[in-house]
C-alpha cells in the first residue's frame, strides 16, 4: 500500500510541474520552500514526544525556509483540567522548539481549553476556550509575507450554546480576511486552516453518499471561498481529518495534509504513514510531497 501510494504522488507531482511549465518566467530569487505539519497530537503518551523529535529531525534536514502547522498541535484540551491542557501546551512548545526555521501556528479544535462540559472548566475562566491558545502560541487568525508570497492563517472554530464545537469562520475574521487579501495585491496568496474548506474525506472514508458534519468541514465555507476566489489565492492547506487529498476547484488547490500522528500515533490511517508536506514555490507555482519521516509504531511502542 505504502508504495502504491509513493508511486500515485510521484506521477501527480510530475503531472502537476508539466502543467505549469508554460508559465512565464520567473526570478530565482522567488523560489522557496516550506513545510506542512498538521496534526500533531503531541502527548507524554503513545511515544508521541519521541515520533515529533523525529519529524522534526526529518524537517531540520531538509532545511525549509519555514514551517507552517495546521492544528491539533496537543493531543486535546477540549475536555481537559487546566493543568493537563497547560502541561500539553509546554511539551509543544518545549519540543517545537527544536525546529531550526520559524514556525507559524494555525488553531484546531484540540487546542480549545475547557470547551467541553466534563472538563469541569467554567467559561468565566480567564484562558477558557481560544485565549489560551492565543497566550501561547500565535493569534487565532494573522497572516504574513514571504518573498512574493502572502500567508493566511484562519480559525475556523465555531462554538455552539452546549459547548462543543464546529467549522465555522466568524463574521469578524471574514471582513478582516475581506481587507488583508486587498493588501496583498496580485501577490499569490496561501491560506492555512484546521477544519477543511472542501473535502471529500467522509465519501472516502466512510460512504461514498456520506456527507461532511459540521464538525468536520466548515459550514460557511461557501462565504470564505467566494472571498478567495476574488484574487490570487493558489492554496488553501488544511488538516483535521488525518486524510491526504488534493482538490483543485476554481483554481485553487485544497489539500488534505495527513497528520505527523496518523492515526492518533497507533499506526496507519487509511494506508497513510505519518507523514507532512514539503511544498517547493517557484515563482506563483508549486509543487508538493508528503513525506513520510519514518516512524515504525512497532518498534517504539
Amino acid at each position: 500500500m505504502k508504495r502504491l501510494i509513493y508511486l500515485s504522488l510521484s506521477l501527480f507531482l510530475f503531472f502537476s510541474c508539466t502543467q505549469n511549465s508554460n508559465q512565464q518566467a520567473h526570478s530565482e530569487t522567488d523560489n522557496f520552500s516550506f513545510v506542512f505539519m498538521t496534526d500533531i497530537h503531541i502527548t507524554p503518551e503513545r511515544n508521541a514526544t519521541e515520533g515529533f523529535s523525529q519529524a522534526i529531525d526529518t524537517i531540520n534536514s531538509l532545511n525549509p525556509d519555514f514551517v507552517l502547522t495546521g492544528g491539533d498541535n496537543i493531543m486535546d484540551a477540549l475536555g481537559q483540567t487546566y493543568e493537563v491542557s497547560d502541561s500539553l501546551y509546554k511539551l509543544y512548545e518545549n519540543t517545537v522548539a527544536k525546529v531550526k526555521a520559524p514556525v507559524y501556528n494555525t488553531m484546531g479544535n484540540h487546542e480549545v481549553f475547557g470547551l467541553y462540559e466534563n472538563s469541569g472548566v467554567s467559561p468565566s475562566h480567564e484562558e477558557y476556550g481560544k485565549q489560551l491558545y492565543q497566550n501561547r502560541l500565535a493569534k487565532r487568525y494573522y497572516s504574513f509575507d514571504y518573498k512574493n508570497w502572502h500567508f493566511v492563517v484562519l480559525d475556523g472554530i465555531g462554538f455552539t450554546n452546549d459547548r462543543h464545537y464546529y467549522g465555522h469562520v466568524d463574521e469578524e475574521q471574514l471582513e478582516w480576511l475581506k481587507n488583508d487579501l486587498k493588501t496583498a495585491g496580485d501577490k499569490p496568496i496561501a491560506v492555512s486552516i484546521h477544519i477543511p474548506l472542501l473535502s471529500i474525506g467522509s465519501q472516502i472514508m466512510q460512504d461514498p453518499t456520506e456527507g461532511m458534519s459540521e464538525g468536520s468541514i466548515v459550514t460557511n465555507a461557501n462565504q470564505v471561498r467566494e472571498i478567495l476566489e476574488q484574487h490570487n489565492t493558489k492554496l488553501v492547506l488544511q488538516g483535521h481529518l488525518h486524510f491526504l487529498e488534493d482538490i483543485e476547484y476554481n483554481g485553487i488547490h485544497y489539500i488534505t495534509g495527513g497528520a505527523v500522528s496518523s492515526q492518533w500515533w497507533q499506526g496507519q490511517r487509511f494506508g497513510m504513514e505519518e507523514g507532512f508536506l514539503k511544498i517547493d514555490v517557484k515563482g506563483e507555482n508549486f509543487s508538493w510531497e508528503y513525506i513520510d519521516y519514518g516512524w515504525d509504531v512497532k518498534e517504539t511502542n
